[in-house]
């Protein structure tokens, strides 16, 4: 069986953070399972957080992230493709692959092995780490998260995408800071509005992706084992290891 190990969660729950003192601690480069973070210049608004790659002055390295033009499309099936691509690059190296983000259709994908249009995909034995994280922090974090990202430029970023010829149709279909963005920029809302909603839409992406989890869980057979947010990290971190020992006992 093909080996990997999965962290997943909501969206600001600090996945990425974790999964890079994983591959710190443990050896491995990261694949990124994230349906926005492919484009390249869409930084802010998808939160590549590449500083976060950073450990003790250690760049961890990462795949699938900066692949395709902003504007373009990007499929399930594609991102099988470069998965399967990374996954040999990673393992080559004896290195461990450590796939990591909150599409949960994309981590299904692997570790169901979907199928399209009769093109076979291989199924991924993996470890599921799901980070748990409350309600009330997550939107605590959701909202100040937002606010700092307005702060670092985001709507900068939109325009900036917009005047490379990116249409606004287009940034529109990909949903959440791009979509409200740019309907600011288009003058159809104004910015407390378009903060306001954004703020919404955001905490109500962050219920559909615990939906998917769960029913990745219930539904579909798929273990997922929760770590609380709240747990300090060197015990979540000493956590996976345990359970990844078993996994390859």
């Amino acid at each position: 069986m093909n080996d990997l190990l999965t962290i997943l969660g909501p969206t600001a729950c600090g996945k990425t953070a974790f999964a890079a003192r994983l591959a710190y601690d443990m050896d491995g480069e990261i694949i990124s399972a994230d349906s926005r973070q492919v484009y390249r210049g869409m930084d802010i608004g998808t939160g590549k957080d590449l500083a976060d790659y950073v450990i003790d002055g250690k760049s961890i390295p990462y795949h699938l992230i900066d692949i395709a033009e902003a504007g373009t499309r990007y499929n399930v099936y594609e991102w099988q493709q470069g998965f399967l691509d990374a996954y040999g690059i990673i393992t080559d190296k004896g290195r461990l692959p450590i796939l990591c983000g909150g599409t949960g259709m994309y981590i299904e994908s692997v570790i169901k092995g979907y199928e399209f249009d009769g093109r076979t995909f291989p199924k991924f034995q993996s470890l599921i780490i799901g980070l748990d994280i409350s309600r009330e922090a997550r939107r605590e974090k959701i909202s100040r998260r937002l606010r700092a990202r307005l702060d670092e430029g985001m709507v900068k970023e939109v325009q900036g995408l917009i005047d490379r010829g990116v249409s606004t149709e287009r940034l529109i279909r990909y949903g959440l800071e791009y979509k409200y963005v740019t309907l600011y920029l288009l003058g159809q809302l104004k910015y407390d509005e378009m903060v306001s909603l954004l703020e919404i839409a955001i905490h109500q992406f962050a219920k559909r992706q615990m939906t998917w989890f769960r029913g990745m869980e219930e539904r579909r057979g798929i273990q997922i084992h929760w770590l609380d947010v709240e747990m300090p990290l060197e015990e979540r971190v000493q956590k996976v290891k345990e359970l990844w020992q078993k996994q390859i006992a």
